[in-house]
């Protein structure tokens, strides 16, 4: 966590939410310089932030993310836009991003076999073999009915919910400021 706020503060938010990297009274440029150095060790580094402050730190990251509710300048400058100003909102929608990724990947992997099976049969392969085509209108029909499985395998995100989320201690109350 890399915070403008002071120290004091950064450590209770950062205690209460189980952060155990923290530092505050950090500048923008400060926060852009700790960014591109956590970079430089390979980390993937994204950045969540709603102000003026932070528009350098989230063009940096590979991900930046604006809460919704933030200045303009933020919300130009971040990859993403959470609708609201909860928190929850970027845990939920990295899950999303790989839930996605992990069907973009299947799709792709499925189009892909089926391609290569399917194509070399609409060629005539088995020809020399068996002496048996697949009539053009087959192999046309099996090419729209491998476009409708990704698009029926996609549309299955429909049904995305994410995960429980812990539920932060009842005696902590915390009020973040970006």
């Amino acid at each position: 966590m890399v915070s403008g706020d002071n120290e004091r503060t950064v450590r209770h938010v950062a205690h209460s939410v189980g952060i155990e990297r923290f530092v505050g009274g950090v500048t923008p440029e400060g926060k852009k310089t700790k960014l591109a150095q956590l970079q430089a060790e390979g980390h993937v580094v994204a950045m969540v932030g709603d102000g003026i402050n932070d528009a350098p730190a989230l063009a940096q990251a590979q991900v930046g993310i604006a809460v919704g509710s933030g200045t303009e300048v933020a919300i130009e400058t971040a990859d993403v836009v959470l609708m609201k100003s909860a928190l929850r909102d970027v845990c939920i929608t990295l899950e999303l991003s790989r839930t996605v990724m992990r069907r973009i990947r299947l799709n792709f992997a499925w189009a892909t076999g089926y391609n290569l099976i399917g194509i070399p049969l609409a060629m005539g392969v088995l020809f020399p073999v068996w002496h048996a085509r697949m009539p053009p209108m087959f192999a046309g029909l099996a090419m729209a009915l491998s476009s409708v499985s990704v698009v029926v395998s996609s549309l299955i995100l429909n049904g995305y919910r994410p995960s429980e989320l812990p539920q932060p201690e009842a005696d902590v109350d915390v009020i973040v400021k970006y």
